[in-house]
């Protein structure tokens, strides 16, 4: 990434400037390192740029990275360098954000850099937790290991953004479904059943005149609806990009219920892969928790991990903080102090997740097989409504008239 910053250099001069880092602490770093005192620093992209056009043409996939690791470690134990291996890759890639990202890369480890840090210089693809892990592999001489295991990380990561996607897509589209048809409906049917009714004079059940008369206020008031829905809409956009408000849908979503358990299974099996990940390749936890907090995207469990961290570094461990917190659950604390006991966090992590993840894809069925029948008796309900208003206002017609 590229960052503006402004400061002191050692003769107490302000200058400005451009460097490339992977984030914005090793941007600080860089700058403590030639001698500088950082005022203020903030990520530069440039309007028109080739990376800008590049990822938004071509987007870089979660199936996409995990072919790569799994390809890259084939390839390493065939024998082949870090550099050909990245060229067989670039050749077989038809990704051109992904060609030009692995270009970066290859520049950069014959400037005499690590395949890690190369990597780190590309977050949007490459998370911390990944660039870390490959680093230790680098030094233990297991990176083929290290590459296998980061896949199957984000294989899990991504099957459980798609049983969520999958639980959530049925109810979107009969809820599109069920819009435009009462739209449609409502904007040319019940008018003109209307107008009809009107022309005879008869007296109309209550149903229909209520449904009616809300169709008329509805078809007369349109532009004001459909006005106040987008400025409620765009206010609740602008609310969701503060920090309070990321904090409080965050917390919507592991606490509504059904869905909010799907939800906080998937987060806290994550969070359990990654610490066993980092933990099994040699890391401690005091270099672990930061990492997994900074790959952690759910608010309110960063803000329960923070709080773990500063309980653990005050020397109370693991388990303990995490009892602490209403969002560990119980078995996941109980199973995190058996690990510290016995020595074995990563297997005891590893043996919840896989727990978390089986319960979260047996809710996800069940949630779907719940919503499809939900859903249409909704929308049965309210076609039913509608028909039943039209139907009771022709038969009362014909009694008034014989």
């Amino acid at each position: 990434m590229i960052f503006h910053y402004i400061a002191y250099n050692t003769a107490g001069e302000v200058v400005k400037g451009t460097l490339n880092a992977s984030n914005e602490a090793a941007a600080n770093d860089l700058l403590g390192y030639a001698g500088y005192r950082t005022i203020s620093i903030k990520s530069y992209i440039p309007f028109f740029s080739a990376d800008r056009f590049a990822r938004y043409f071509y987007q870089i996939k979660p199936s996409e990275i995990i072919l790569f690791y799994r390809q890259l470690a084939l390839l390493l134990e065939s024998g082949i360098n870090i550099v050909t291996s990245l060229e067989l890759l670039i050749g077989q890639s038809a990704n051109g954000a992904m060609k030009r990202v692995l270009e970066e890369v290859i520049a950069d480890l014959r400037r005499g850099n690590q395949l890690s840090v190369a990597m780190s210089k590309h977050p949007e693809i490459f998370s911390a937790i990944c660039c870390r892990t490959l680093s230790i592999g680098e030094q233990t001489g297991g990176l083929e290991e290290m590459l296998r295991q980061m896949a199957d990380y984000l294989e899990k990561e991504q099957e459980a953004s798609k049983s969520i996607k999958s639980a959530l897509m049925y109810p979107i589209i009969a809820a599109i479904i069920t819009v435009v048809v009462v739209g449609i409906m409502v904007t040319f049917v019940l008018p003109a059943f209307g107008d009809l009714y009107g022309s005879l004079g008869a007296e109309l059940p209550t149903l229909t005149r209520v449904v009616i008369s809300g169709s008329n206020v509805i078809r007369d008031n349109i532009l004001y609806i459909l006005l106040g829905s987008l400025a409620v809409a765009g206010f609740g956009i602008i609310y969701l990009k503060t920090p309070d408000g990321k904090y409080q849908f965050d917390r919507l979503m592991i606490s509504m219920p059904l869905l909010g358990r799907v939800n906080l299974l998937n987060v806290l099996s994550r969070c359990c892969r990654s610490i066993a990940l980092l933990f099994r390749s040699g890391l401690p936890l005091t270099e672990i928790m930061p990492l997994v907090i900074q790959g952690t995207s759910n608010q309110v469990m960063i803000k329960a991990l923070k709080d773990v961290q500063q309980d653990m570094l005050r020397g109370h461990g693991l388990s303990q903080p995490m009892k602490n917190s209403p969002v560990f659950l119980p078995m996941m604390v109980q199973m995190v102090k058996v690990g510290e006991e016995t020595g074995n966090l990563d297997a005891t992590l590893l043996s919840v997740a896989q727990s978390y993840e089986t319960e979260a894809e047996d809710a996800t069925r069940n949630l779907i097989g719940m919503i499809q029948p939900a859903m249409t008796l909704i929308i049965a309900a309210i076609v039913g409504v509608i028909a039943l208003s039209l139907v009771s206002a022709m038969y009362s017609i014909y009694g008034q008239a014989f």
